[in-house]
């Protein structure tokens, strides 16, 4: 398949454009950033770290996926040390293993296995997202999806806001075809006629406001099955949907030769089929455009670049609050225990009934 198809010029074409996935995901507006973490991390030393020899990477700054896991900005445990940003919204979809966050407003939580953490950063946040290797016998794979959601101009300053969506209280639509063969789709954002009605996001995020049909799902669809991706509600709205893994997808009368990023005709009920031997997934990705100018550097996101500049003076004046851990990459112990502990509050919040850690969510 061509990195690049020509736009469609009428609705019964379903795909307006496709495009090749590498290890940053193409997004349309209001979306900034897609990226697919699928690491093959081995058992782990007593420190929560890779207990195989690391001195032969570019420690600080691995992205290399030697031997299937990068350690990225860890030079310990492998993930993200606190860094700041301003701007935008961070979503991240952990489908298989753990991750620890820490934050400038003291929040802190252990989630995984289908949780989705969601951030504003606003005005300003600093955080560390950290893998920690808890199980010394056996591997620990992660899977994650990193997401970046854009603010509108009048709410890139707004405070900043740390929420936790439990795998347990996603909504998830279950659906047997003709021949029985089963579609999950998770709801992490949007309504989808059929599912439980979804979680409510950020008070102050683009998908928080009714005429932006922000949506964000994951599908799985067993070998053969059939389920209709429904029209898009809002005017004007966008959609991206990602088959990442599977043989075999046919989207309405066109068939998909390869894992691509696939611009789908929004506004028209499009039938999906599993046509080949394993499990088809996909992630979809939509919402009305914001429609602004993207000014960005590194992790500011801002219209203009005197406000990028603004950001950076803000930045180094008051560290956006400042840190309150002793470490840029703070672990949070050995038990695989999932919770959040949100700004201001000692008790922690946990999820409810508790299920297995680590285990790969249902789409």
């Amino acid at each position: 398949m061509s990195s690049s198809t020509p736009a469609a010029t009428t609705a019964l074409v379903p795909i307006v454009r496709a495009q090749l996935l590498g290890p940053q995901w193409p997004t349309l507006d209001p979306f900034l950033f897609c990226a697919h973490h699928d690491d093959a991390y081995p058992a782990g030393n007593a420190a929560f770290g890779p207990a195989v020899p690391i001195e032969d990477r570019q420690i600080g700054s691995d992205f290399s996926g030697k031997d299937g896991w990068s350690m990225y900005h860890g030079d310990t445990v492998p993930g993200f040390p606190g860094h700041p940003h301003r701007g935008f919204e961070t979503v991240t979809l952990v489908r298989k293993g753990l991750i620890d966050h820490a934050d400038s407003l003291g929040a802190a939580a252990r989630f995984g296995g289908g949780d989705v953490q969601w951030v504003t950063a606003g005005k300003g946040i600093q955080h560390s997202e950290m893998f920690p290797l808890l199980n010394a016998t056996e591997p620990n794979p992660l899977e994650l999806f990193q997401i970046w959601l854009n603010l509108p101009a009048r709410n890139k300053m707004v405070e900043p806001h740390f929420t936790m969506l439990w795998n347990e209280r996603i909504p998830r639509l279950q659906h047997r075809d003709a021949e029985g063969r089963l579609t999950t789709v998770t709801v992490v954002a949007g309504a989808l006629p059929g599912a439980d009605a979804p979680l409510s996001p950020p008070p102050e995020s683009w998908a928080s406001q009714p005429e932006a049909d922000v949506a964000i799902w994951t599908l799985h669809l067993e070998p053969g099955a059939r389920w209709t991706l429904p029209a898009a509600t809002g005017q004007g709205t966008r959609r991206m949907l990602y088959y990442f893994v599977g043989n075999g997808l046919a989207v309405g009368p066109q068939a998909i030769r390869g894992h691509a990023a696939l611009e789908v005709v929004a506004s028209q009920d499009w039938e999906l089929v599993n046509t080949g031997t394993t499990a088809v997934e996909c992630l979809l990705l939509q919402g009305r455009p914001i429609g602004e100018p993207v000014a960005q550097y590194g992790p500011f996101v801002m219209n203009t670049q005197q406000e990028i500049m603004q950001a950076m003076q803000d930045y180094r004046r008051t560290q956006f609050g400042g840190w309150p851990w002793p470490e840029s990459d703070p672990v949070h112990g050995p038990a695989p225990r999932r919770f959040a502990r949100y700004p201001g509050q000692t008790e922690d919040e946990v999820p409810s009934p508790v299920d297995a850690v680590g285990g790969k969510s249902g789409a």
